[in-house]
């Protein structure tokens, strides 16, 4: 029995796809988590074979759940979203993520993902593998982009600072640096471009 863990902050989205898998007779919804937190925490304890996680999540998104989980536990992680974006799918990679898939397949389609990720394989979807391909590179750096993850909520450069444990001052040279390099002129312009082209 494959035990899955799903996490998806639109309830009926996630009820109906626990429904769905529990009608197969090798998978087990062991949990349903509301947001990222709640994730991390359930997978900890309960240590899943695969957790199936929302990318688009309040407070930590399904690939920053996939990589503190994949970190603690031997459970692997499937991220979804209804907006597969290339940037995104190479951050995912990075994170230890081990499937990635839209929303827009069905539960069938679902659930033998899920089996070929218990069985150890990795799963890509491949019109997002294809995009991914043509996509242009991030031109930021990865503490730029760690910036513009911690600030993404509109949290201050204080904030910003404290979170990242760097100097005021230092945030506010990257954060220069992000808006020269985007050609935009204020931060959230910067975060709404980061997150359009996946790279945050």
């Amino acid at each position: 029995m494959i035990r899955v863990l799903i996490a998806d902050d639109e309830g009926m989205i996630r009820s109906a796809l626990a429904a769905l898998l529990r009608l197969e007779p090798d998978i087990d919804v062991v949990a349903e988590c509301a947001d990222g937190e709640q994730a991390v925490a359930a997978a900890l304890r309960l240590e899943p074979d695969v957790c199936l996680l929302d990318l688009e999540m309040p407070g930590l998104d399904g690939v920053e759940v996939a990589e503190r989980v994949t970190r603690a536990v031997a459970t692997r992680c499937i991220v979804i979203t209804r907006h597969a974006r290339p940037g995104v799918l190479r951050r995912a990679l990075a994170s230890g993520v081990s499937g990635f898939l839209p929303k827009s397949r069905g539960a069938d389609e679902v659930a033998a993902v899920i089996r070929r990720i218990a069985a150890g394989e990795r799963y890509i979807d491949s019109e997002v593998a294809a995009d991914a391909l043509r996509d242009e590179r991030c031109p930021l750096t990865d503490r730029e982009l760690d910036i513009l993850r911690a600030g993404r909520r509109g949290e201050t450069t204080g904030q910003i600072a404290r979170t990242l444990s760097l100097a005021p001052g230092t945030v506010r040279n990257h954060v220069s640096a992000i808006l020269a390099k985007l050609a935009v002129s204020t931060r959230q312009q910067a975060v709404l471009t980061a997150e359009e082209a996946g790279w945050i």
